[in-house]
């Protein structure tokens, strides 16, 4: 009895444990590492993609002014403010002008001076002309009488040298005349380039505008250079939009934009595209494009960040794929086939995509091929998977 009782426990420990091991088993190849991977497939399907870009951008002006002097100078004052509409040619701010007003000054009195100087020497000019008018005369009459030997001939030579100085002294006297012009030019160009200097130290305002920045007050000194004021046209509000470049195929200067701005979300404001700056951002590989306004929003401002989408032209037909079945192994791009609870790879060339997410199939996939799109982990070639409707609940 008792090697009875013994041998009866021991098959009991035997069938528990087995039943155990069973379980522990069946748990590993369901639900454990063993167990296949649960995974949504699909088959590719035949259509034709509304491919566009999108993109984020920052609202500037496409004319902006900073307004400051061309030489270092104190600034006696500034008479807008930030926020002030000016017109073109309205004083914004103005430079001490020193002696700048002094010197126009001398000038002005050298200029007079000079303006004396010339009519002296033109009066000392139609004296010369009239002592050579009687120097010729007396020359002439002298050879004359020479000639007839009623007066010696140093009488004559002394006449004739009488002549020759006369038209010495017209010459010098247009020289002088000449001369004293020639300054009278000079001041007029030192006074001018003093005016122009002048004028510029008068900072007006190049074309309509808003003032966007005051940097320096009265009594702050500038340097040449430095902008006192900034405005800008608000009729020249632009967006400076950045693009992916790897998904920045057919982006061109007149595409139709559609344009949300930060402050306005919800509405949508019509754009195109103005130009494509021929130099990329290296660093952030981004493309950059200006996108113009078809209407100005009201109350936009400088600096707002809006979010801008290109349509692009509509593709051929083709096979397409959502996005999320794309997988990178090693260094191929494509998907992973489903052959009953096996998988295979399938390396794809793809081509344009849509902001919904689908994938044009270039080559390598048939559209009767079944490929997994979502999975609970990631697969390998030697995953089993299983086959459900989505990975919330298992297939039927």
């Amino acid at each position: 009895m008792k090697i009875s009782a013994q041998m009866t426990r021991r098959l009991a420990l035997g069938s528990l444990g087995l039943a155990l091991i069973a379980a522990l088993a069946f748990v590993a190849l369901r639900s454990g590492p063993l167990a296949p991977v649960r995974a949504t497939v699909m088959q590719a399907k035949v259509g034709s993609l509304s491919p566009a870009l999108f993109g984020i951008g920052i609202v500037e002006a496409r004319r902006a002014y900073l307004i400051g002097p061309i030489a270092a100078g104190r600034v006696r004052s500034v008479s807008v403010d930030v926020g002030d509409l000016v017109k073109a040619g309205q004083l914004l701010a103005e430079i001490d002008p020193v002696d700048l007003d002094e010197r126009l000054a001398a000038l002005t009195a050298s200029r007079l001076r000079a303006d004396s100087a010339v009519a002296a020497l033109v009066a000392q000019r139609q004296d010369a002309v009239a002592k050579k008018t009687l120097a010729a005369v007396n020359a002439r009459r002298y050879v004359e009488l020479g000639q007839q030997n009623f007066i010696s001939t140093g009488a004559v030579e002394a006449r004739l040298q009488e002549q020759t100085s006369a038209d010495a002294g017209v010459s010098a006297a247009e020289a002088n005349l000449a001369g004293a012009r020639q300054d009278i030019l000079r001041l007029e160009a030192e006074s001018a380039g003093l005016r122009q200097q002048r004028a510029n130290l008068r900072l007006v305002a190049p074309h309509d505008g808003v003032v966007t920045s005051r940097d320096a007050e009265a009594g702050s000194t500038v340097v040449a250079g430095q902008a006192v004021l900034k405005m800008i046209e608000p009729d020249s509000l632009w967006i400076r939009v950045r693009f992916d470049q790897g998904r920045s195929t057919g982006l061109a200067a007149g595409l139709r934009a559609e344009i949300a701005l930060r402050s306005d979300p919800g509405k949508a404001h019509a754009g195109r595209v103005i130009r494509v700056e021929a130099v990329s951002d290296s660093v952030t590989e981004e493309r950059i494009a200006q996108v113009a306004f078809e209407r100005l929003p009201t109350g936009l401002s400088v600096g707002e960040l809006a979010e801008v989408t290109l349509a692009l032209a509509p593709t051929a037909p083709m096979l397409l794929l959502p996005n999320a079945a794309i997988k990178r192994v090693g260094d191929q791009t494509g998907v992973w086939l489903v052959d009953g609870q096996r998988l295979r790879f399938a390396a794809l060339r793809l081509g344009a995509s849509s902001l919904d997410g689908q994938v044009q199939v270039l080559s390598g996939l048939a559209s009767s091929d079944v490929l997994a799109v979502y999975s609970e982990k990631e697969l390998k070639a030697d995953s089993r998977v299983k086959i459900v409707q989505s990975l919330g609940k298992t297939a039927q």
